[in-house]
C-alpha cells in the first residue's frame, strides 16, 4: 500500500492552522492541513447563535486581509468569523484537506519523522504541528451528579433561550461566555442566577479607544506569563450590542441574581463561596488599574484623548452582593437548568511521543515542543497574552514555521568532500 509522504502535516484548520499553512508556504515548506471537520469549524458549531468576536474586526485579523463585512470598529459574528479564515484559506491556497480525522502520531522506527494514521489512511511527516486549538474538550466539574433532576449543559453545546427548558437557570461562571450568555437569557426574560468566580473586568472602551487598544500601547498584550495565583483567573469582556463593559451590578440592577463560586451539591441543594463580594472588587481593582495605566500614557504622551470621569462612577452594591445567597434549592427557586460556562481542557493523547507531560500538558517552548519534529499552536499563552487571539496566533504560526525552516537547513546540510592530498 502506498503511503502519503510530506514534509509538514498540520492538524486542524481553525485560525491556528490556516495561519501555519500561509507561513510554511512563505517559507517554501511543502505541508498538508488535515481537518476533521470544516474550516474554522469551531466557531460555527461551538458557540451560540449570537456571537461576536470579542475584539473589533480592525484588530482581531490576520494582517494581510480585512473583514469584508464588517467595518473596522465592529465585532464581526461568528458566521462572519469563519467565513474569514474560509476566504483566507483560499487567497493564500492553503492545502486542506477537510473530513479527515488524525487518530495517531507515532516517531518513524530507524528513520527521521512520524507515521501519521488517519481516518483516510497512513501518511508520513517529517514534521507535525498540533493546532487544535484551545477550546478542545468541555469541562463540567463533578458537583452535580448527572442524574440529578436538573439538566446540565456546557457553554459549548449552548445555542439560545429557546433550547433552554422551562424555568429558572444557573449560569456557572463569570468570564466572557459566562457573562454573556446570563445577560442574553436575562434580556430574554428568564430568571438567571450567575455564579461569580475570581475574574477580570476590563473596560470595553475608554477616552475613545477599545480596550484592545489601550493593551497594546500599553505593552500588555505582550506579557509572557501569568502572575503567580492567577491561572484560574478569566477574564469578563464582550462585543455584544455594540461592545459594552461587563458589569455585574448593572446585570444585578436588572434582575439577575449574583451568587459567589459554586461549591457543593447536596439532595437538591447547592451550596456556593462566600467569596461575591471578593470577586466583585478584584474585578473592580483590575478595572481600575486599567483606568490609571490608560490616563498616566496619555499625560505621558501628551494624547489629546478626552477625559472620561463617568466611567469610574460606581453603582451601589445590589443586595445580593451585600447579602449573598449561601445556598440554594434549586427545586425551589425554579432552576430546571445549570449552563456550564466552565472551560475547556485539551486532549493530546493522539500524540503518542514525548511532547506531553504526565498530566497531558504540551512540553514547549514557545509552540517548539520537547519532541523534535512535534509543534504546537494555539495553545493558551504560548508565547505572550494574545497567543490565543486571531492576531496572537498569526504571529506565532510565523515562529514556528520559521524553526522548522532552520531545522530543514540542518537536515538539508551536507558537508563538503576533504581531498586527500597526494604526494606529487
Amino acid at each position: 500500500m502506498t503511503v502519503e509522504k510530506v514534509d509538514t502535516l498540520v492538524v486542524g484548520a481553525g485560525q491556528a492552522g490556516v495561519a501555519a499553512s500561509e507561513h510554511l508556504s512563505n517559507n517554501g515548506i511543502s505541508h498538508l492541513v488535515l481537518e476533521r471537520d470544516r474550516i474554522a469549524e469551531r466557531w460555527r458549531t461551538g458557540r451560540w447563535d449570537s456571537l461576536v468576536a470579542n475584539g473589533p474586526a480592525w484588530h482581531d485579523r490576520f494582517p494581510n486581509m480585512e473583514f469584508q463585512k464588517s467595518g473596522p470598529e465592529e465585532f464581526p459574528h461568528k458566521e462572519q468569523v469563519a467565513d474569514y479564515f474560509v476566504d483566507y484559506a483560499k487567497m493564500i491556497k492553503a492545502p486542506i484537506r477537510c473530513g479527515v480525522d488524525v487518530t495517531k502520531v507515532t516517531r518513524n522506527d530507524g528513520k527521521p519523522g512520524f507515521r501519521v494514521e488517519t481516518s483516510d489512511g497512513v501518511i508520513e511527516a517529517e514534521n507535525v504541528i498540533a493546532a487544535t486549538g484551545a477550546f478542545q474538550t468541555p469541562v463540567i466539574p463533578p458537583v452535580v451528579p448527572q442524574d440529578a433532576d436538573v439538566l446540565q449543559m456546557h457553554s459549548f453545546h449552548y445555542r439560545n433561550p429557546d433550547q433552554m427548558p422551562e424555568g429558572a437557570i444557573l449560569v456557572v461562571g463569570a468570564g466572557s461566555s459566562g457573562a454573556q450568555i446570563a445577560d442574553e437569557l436575562m434580556r430574554a426574560g428568564r430568571k438567571v442566577y450567575l455564579s461569580v468566580g475570581p475574574h477580570d473586568r476590563p473596560p470595553r472602551a475608554y477616552r475613545g479607544r477599545d480596550f484592545v487598544w489601550w493593551l497594546g500601547v500599553l505593552g500588555l498584550w505582550d506579557v509572557a506569563a501569568l502572575k503567580p495565583g492567577t491561572e484560574h483567573v478569566t477574564i469578563a469582556v464582550s462585543g455584544a450590542h455594540g461592545g459594552n463593559t461587563v458589569d455585574f451590578r448593572e446585570l444585578a440592577a436588572g434582575g439577575m441574581n449574583l451568587v459567589g463560586m459554586t461549591l457543593t451539591y447536596n439532595d437538591g441543594v447547592l451550596t456556593f463561596a462566600p467569596d461575591l463580594a471578593d470577586n466583585i472588587a478584584h474585578g473592580d481593582a483590575n478595572y481600575n488599574g486599567m483606568l490609571d495605566l490608560a490616563d498616566a500614557y496619555v499625560a505621558r504622551n501628551g494624547l489629546d484623548l478626552p477625559e472620561e470621569p463617568e466611567a469610574r462612577a460606581v453603582r451601589p452594591d445590589p443586595a445580593c452582593v451585600t447579602n449573598p445567597t449561601r445556598e440554594l434549592d434549586l427545586a425551589a427557586a425554579g432552576v430546571n437548568s445549570i449552563i456550564w460556562a466552565t472551560g475547556f481542557s485539551q486532549d493530546f493523547s493522539w500524540l503518542e511521543v514525548d511532547a506531553c507531560d504526565e498530566a497531558g500538558k504540551p512540553k514547549h517552548q514557545r509552540g517548539v515542543s520537547s519532541e523534535p519534529g512535534i509543534y504546537f499552536l494555539g495553545l493558551p499563552w504560548q508565547s505572550r497574552r494574545g497567543s490565543t487571539f486571531i492576531w496572537g496566533v498569526w504571529h506565532d504560526a510565523k515562529h514556528v514555521a520559521d524553526q522548522i525552516a532552520t531545522q530543514r537547513k540542518y537536515r538539508d546540510y551536507r558537508a563538503p568532500v576533504k581531498r586527500e592530498l597526494t604526494d606529487a
